[in-house]
């Protein structure tokens, strides 16, 4: 987003445009403020690189940063040391004109500049204070404090209903009304009320967001419903089980539902990550990876995994539509509602891939609130989040499944899913699997993960930034 004038317009380039468009604009527009939002993983070093540019280039433009993946903390210890002028981190969308407001103005400026500057060295003594002192297990030591399942006297497997994928040309989105998480809707509008079992009745009844939220609420119900009847929105999507079993930290893929050995060739192979941090406690909580969740080879174990990727089309289209005539409102509107429905779609999906299409928990009777708070068996981790941060991994299911081909839903030169609505992840269906967050590793674990994918140290870094346990040579 390039700022021109808080007061007059802002110039919005939209997602995923390349770091150099961003900053020509800013030249031919003489705009007064830069904004990067930061939608997933590597655009935290797309963001490193326009600071450097912008330093090489001489520019004195104040860089606002924000989104999802970033944070004070990166902004303060990788952006603002690139470049000489101003960079701020903003929580969200609401404490931006704040933050504008007090670099366009004169008087309050220069002392605002100094707090930030003073608050940021700060920031990065604590940093480089915290990984002094953080222990991790060595990689070997944390695979032998790995999940131990019982295999031979647990639960069998239980074998899909399908093996390969089925694709779901036009799904039925009245069908996902029931599932949708409302939470997130107002969180976009920065309607913070309380949310007991996730629903949303409550915060109607807020004192300081309830009519608010009450009269955003309806014209939400009064536009998705719209856009549903006029077929405005499509969702489409796959679903995909295989054969497979762990070796160690990764999990191989098969193509046939045979008898699988340390010979057989996989398919595919998905590539995980183990946590080494050390933990609180007595010592007896596993070190996870997701493979800890699918049986290991010399179990002899007959096991699967399943895969899916689910996209709500039409909204790009249709909240450009809506800018084009002025009403940034339903712009944003349309965005949201798809954001829901796609996340909806997940859920859903899901339930049916419990009960039916892979009928692991066919006897499932949970309410939408039980969903939402994961009560279930089962996860469905997604590249890129907390069990497997490495957005890489989505190139191993695209290429299985035939996403693209099939779907529609396509893979950006970032890794971000076209259309923005969009989700996908891996079903996990054994009653251990729980969904957890790596946490920082070592570089150990890096080379050792590099060598596994055959890609160099340097570009897993890159993908693995957030959670690098270490600081990289420059």
């Amino acid at each position: 987003m390039v700022c021109k004038c808080i007061e007059e317009r802002v110039i919005d380039l939209g997602v995923m445009v390349s770091c150099d468009r961003i900053l020509r604009e800013a030249v031919t527009h003489k705009a007064d403020i830069i904004g990067l939002s930061g939608l997933i993983t590597p655009s935290l070093d797309e963001m490193i690189y326009v600071a450097r540019e912008m330093e090489r280039l001489g520019m004195t433009t104040p860089l606002l940063i924000g989104g999802a993946t970033t944070s004070k903390t990166h902004t303060a210890v990788k952006i603002a040391p690139c470049y000489s002028s101003p960079v701020v981190h903003v929580l969200d969308a609401s404490k931006s004109v704040v933050v504008c407001s007090q670099l366009l103005d004169e008087k309050v400026r220069e002392e605002y500049l100094e707090d930030v500057k003073e608050d940021y060295q700060d920031v990065r003594q604590d940093h480089y204070d915290s990984l002094k002192d953080r222990r991790y297990l060595s990689l070997s030591e944390a695979r032998q404090k790995a999940l131990h399942v019982d295999w031979l006297s647990g639960p069998r497997p239980v074998h899909p209903q399908f093996l390969g994928t089925r694709v779901f040309e036009c799904y039925d989105l009245n069908s996902l009304l029931d599932f949708i998480d409302w939470k997130p809707f107002f969180d976009v509008w920065q309607l913070r009320g309380k949310y007991p079992n996730r629903g949303y009745p409550k915060i109607f009844n807020d004192k300081t967001v309830g009519v608010e939220a009450q009269r955003v609420f309806d014209d939400a119900q009064l536009l998705l419903h719209h856009m549903i009847d006029n077929h405005s929105l499509k969702g489409r999507g796959l679903v995909g089980f295989w054969r497979a079993q762990s070796i160690g930290d990764d999990i191989n893929v098969y193509k046939d539902d045979v008898t699988v050995h340390k010979d057989t060739k996989p398919i595919a192979t998905f590539h995980g990550l183990r946590q080494q941090a050390e933990k609180d406690g007595t010592g007896s909580e596993p070190f996870l990876c997701v493979s800890d969740f699918v049986a290991p080879v010399d179990s002899g174990m007959a096991d699967y995994i399943g895969m899916f990727a689910v996209g709500v089309f039409g909204a790009e289209e249709l909240s450009q539509q809506f800018q084009t005539q002025g009403d940034d409102y339903s712009s944003i509107m349309v965005k949201a509602l798809a954001d829901r429905l796609a996340e909806a779609f997940a859920e859903e999906l899901h339930a049916r891939v419990r009960k039916e299409l892979w009928g692991y928990s066919s006897e499932e009777a949970l309410q939408a609130s039980d969903l939402h708070r994961v009560r279930y068996q089962g996860i469905r981790p997604a590249a890129g989040y907390p069990s497997q941060p490495d957005h890489t991994e989505k190139l191993t299911m695209w290429s299985l499944a035939g996403v693209r081909e099939k779907t529609g839903i396509d893979l950006t030169e970032s890794l971000a899913m076209t259309p923005a609505a969009s989700v996908s992840g891996l079903y996990f269906s054994h009653p251990q699997a729980s969904y957890f967050a790596v946490g920082k590793i070592t570089k150990e674990q890096v080379e050792d993960y590099a060598s596994r994918k055959e890609m160099n140290t340097e570009e897993v870094e890159k993908w693995l930034a957030p959670i690098l346990g270490y600081e990289q040579e420059p």
